[in-house]
């Protein structure tokens, strides 16, 4: 049976990466389909761009001005993204991953660890480049993991009820977008060294941070 090609957009307005990372993507086995957006955001969301299973994303386009308001609005529509940064310090890889990204790597790491990265993120799991790793083991703040709003309230969907085709109707998204969020609420954990693979650890972790309390879980079963 043929593996189901993964599909990636690049948004670099630099030639030369977008070209290496699309020899990188047709050299892997089996290949990924990349579709080169250049500087256009447009692109994303317009035509193949917007079917593309995954988002690998510069965050700066603008020189000197990283774009976290288009990551968040990409996460937040539920696409699944990857940044793929200059920036090595490690408060820009932490903002990046709570905004909602599945990994961030530094232009330093090559095919070995971007592949893996996009097709982590086309499954809708996270991925832990050298860079992220360094930068979350230097992460002190004591709030973390912090979820959006958004992750928040399909989280407390989820909880009550018993599929995420019910949560996909009931928030007006697709079923693929319920994954994606629920996905990055696990990076976000699994980040800080608490597993939640599963959906009874993701309630026992929500229920320790306060994200739901147990009268309300009890509600729900009612």
């Amino acid at each position: 049976m043929a593996t189901e090609l993964i599909t990636a957009v690049i948004v670099d307005d630099h030639a030369a990466i977008a070209a290496g990372v699309r020899y990188w993507c047709e050299q892997a086995d089996p290949p990924i389909g990349l579709l080169d957006a250049g500087d256009r955001l447009a692109s994303v969301w317009t035509g193949q761009g917007a079917d593309a299973d995954v988002v690998i994303f510069d965050l700066e386009l603008v020189p000197g001005k990283p774009d976290f308001g288009e990551l968040r609005r990409l996460v937040d529509s539920g696409r699944r993204v990857v940044v793929y940064s200059q920036h090595a310090d490690n408060a820009t890889a932490i903002k990046c991953i709570d905004l909602g990204a599945l990994a961030y790597l530094t232009k330093r790491e090559g095919p070995e660890h971007l592949v893996p990265a996009v097709r982590a993120a086309a499954e809708g799991r996270g991925y832990t480049a050298p860079s992220l790793s360094g930068a979350l083991a230097a992460d002190d703040t004591p709030d973390r993991p912090r979820l959006s709003p958004r992750e928040t309230e399909v989280l407390r969907a989820w909880f009550a009820s018993s599929s995420k085709e019910l949560v996909a109707a009931k928030l007006h998204i697709t079923a693929k977008t319920v994954d994606t969020y629920i996905a990055r609420v696990r990076v976000k954990y699994a980040s800080v060294g608490r597993a939640a693979g599963t959906k009874s650890e993701l309630i026992t972790r929500a229920l320790d941070d306060g994200v739901i309390t147990l009268a309300e879980l009890n509600e729900t079963v009612r």
